[in-house]
């Protein structure tokens, strides 16, 4: 990987995070205060994860099951701890981020990624795993884009699939 297509993808990344932010913000603001005044407890989840070179960090999502979840981790894409896509995040203790899988800590943990657009938890985990490395081997700008512009029909897909 050039340090020039770091420097684009981390563009792309702080770009798109933003955008994202500024435009989603009535739908996190509402999430936040939804969650809030539905029940007890923290409107975020907190997890620890292993970032980029193994260094771990606090992920947070907001307290509530399907895509809404996700909503926080733009502030780490922003942040510089994620990427918008990149391998599925692991808690540092996982055994993908040791042995021949550590090689998965070269580059940031993203929002969405091959797993995301091909079947997420319909899929066995090795096979997750295997989309996970050939993204880390093999990934460059135009696959990253691919890969955002597949995520939010897959996303529709399984949530369409779920209410039918």
């Amino acid at each position: 990987m050039t340090a020039k297509h770091m420097t684009a993808k981390r563009a792309v990344d702080v770009a798109g995070g933003l955008l994202l932010l500024l435009v989603l913000a009535p739908l996190i603001a509402g999430t936040a205060l939804s969650i809030a005044l539905g029940g007890t407890g923290a409107v975020l989840r907190r997890r620890e994860v292993a970032g980029l070179e193994g260094r771990p960090f606090t992920m947070l999502t907001f307290r509530t099951r399907g895509p809404l979840a996700a909503l926080p981790l733009l502030l780490h894409v922003v942040g510089g701890q994620m990427s918008l896509v990149g391998p599925c995040p692991l808690a540092p203790t996982h055994r993908e981020c040791a042995g021949e899988g550590r090689r998965r800590l070269s580059v940031r943990p993203g929002l969405t990624g091959p797993w995301q657009i091909s079947g997420r938890s319909d899929l066995p985990w090795e096979e997750r795993e295997l989309l996970d490395l050939h993204y880390v081997d093999h990934h460059w700008l135009g696959m990253d884009l691919t890969i955002l512009a597949r995520t939010l029909p897959a996303v529709r897909r399984r949530r369409a699939a779920r209410f039918a």
